[in-house]
């Protein structure tokens, strides 16, 4: 039986970085186990498809303070103004890095290479920028959690391919419908939003330069963001019916319903790529740890990508964690103690509460065309256009500079 520190279950964003995060903090002094269902190349893998996310601003720091943001640098596009609009109406308002004193609201980045980022990462033996080698990492994939078997010490988990490992602290960081949570029954709420994201990459005529989009329509939000090469990526928020006939739309028809939605901002649409569309539910767990368990990211919250919080909630996640167990390690503490993981679970609640709340308000208000709720949202967004009192806590959250 291979004996670990920490053993993680998901190899995506949040599990990798959780792996380097305490690599890189406990000086890899730590075992650590990654476990991955899916090579990082694989069409099935779940972390790493064919979607852009925006990471924020303070997700960029976390990143930098983990020596991995000069990696992403480079696959990554500046976000300089994000501009939000209600189509048909007046309301709008505009947020530029500039008034921020910022160089970026936050970045745009394609899963597809933040996967291959990762891999590299985790198989590397250099940690970029320091001394430290991932010796101390072991990475199991593919390869599956079979079951799970807890003590007042230690968590042995029995992998498919016949592997036990044992661990102080297990983590989950296996997505929204995580098997860990599953085998030891870690309830799993869900809000259906009633909506499905479209997504795919477009061209456009004149390039987006840095600016994002968000603008909301009668059927739901649909954002824009900036790639490189002329490219934006676009989430289109519809009714599950309404989804289902875009997508069976032809090229030149799809072209056509979008950009009458989106209008000329950025010139006509010129391409569009490979469509998908996945339903959008709000699923959480009402409690991130249990004994000698915790859990981050999609597999402790998902939210709707209205407000492009959710992987960065995600980080924050991630990054308050690996704190917790790196202030356990220095004092020579049981890492996997439930005094340690209450301190994780007391600091994220404030902040999983209300970037929870905030996003499903904003869906409620923005994903319907309702008389009331349309002139008071479009009160909101001029308000927002002209007093910082309301604009700057809003931006703030957007940005990620909220307490962990």
């Amino acid at each position: 039986m291979k004996q670990y520190d920490v053993v993680i279950v998901g190899a995506g964003m949040a599990g990798s970085t959780l792996a380097l995060a305490l690599h890189r903090l406990c000086h890899g002094k730590l075992s650590i186990a990654v476990i991955e269902a899916h090579p990082v190349n694989s069409e099935q893998h779940p972390g790493f498809d064919a979607r852009a996310i925006a990471l924020s601003y303070g997700t960029a720091n976390i990143l930098k303070t983990l020596g991995l943001w000069d990696k992403f640098s480079a696959i990554t596009t500046a976000i300089t103004d994000i501009q939000v609009s209600d189509r048909g109406h007046l309301g709008f308002t505009d947020i530029d890095a500039k008034s921020q004193g910022v160089d970026a609201l936050g970045y745009v980045v394609e899963l597809a290479d933040v996967g291959r980022l990762y891999q590299a990462e985790l198989n590397n033996t250099e940690l970029n920028n320091t001394e430290l080698n991932h010796a101390a990492i072991d990475y199991f994939c593919p390869a599956q959690v079979k079951r799970i078997e807890r003590s007042v010490e230690q968590v042995v988990i029995e992998l498919n391919d016949g592997n036990h490992l044992q661990a102080k602290l297990l983590v989950a960081a296996d997505g929204a419908l995580s098997q860990s949570c599953k085998l030891l029954d870690i309830e799993l709420n869900e809000v259906d939003f009633e909506q499905h994201a479209v997504i795919v990459n477009v061209s456009t005529q004149l390039p987006p330069n840095g600016k994002a989009f968000e603008r909301f329509t009668s059927s739901g939000p649909l954002a824009f963001l900036p790639m490189s090469d002329q490219r934006s990526s676009v989430v289109w928020c519809l009714p599950p019916q309404q989804a289902e006939q875009i997508l069976a739309l032809d090229e030149q028809a799809f072209t056509q319903a979008l950009q009458q939605q989106f209008g000329w901002r950025l010139g006509a649409i010129t391409k569009v790529g490979v469509r998908a569309s996945y339903p959008l539910l709000l699923r959480y767990r009402e409690s991130v740890i249990s004994h000698r368990f915790a859990v981050v990211g999609n597999a402790a919250q998902t939210l709707h990508p209205i407000a492009g919080q959710g992987f960065n909630l995600g980080i924050r996640d991630v990054m308050s964690l690996a704190e917790s167990i790196t202030q356990a390690f220095e004092q020579g503490q049981d890492i996997g103690a439930y005094t340690v993981l209450s301190q994780y679970r007391q600091s994220r609640e404030q902040d999983r509460n209300q970037t929870m709340s905030l996003t499903s308000s904003l869906v409620n208000i923005f994903s319907n065309d309702w008389l009331s709720l349309r002139v008071g949202r479009n009160l909101a967004l001029m308000a927002m256009g002209n007093l910082s009192c309301i604009k700057q806590p809003i931006v703030k959250r957007t940005m990620g500079l909220v307490e962990r």
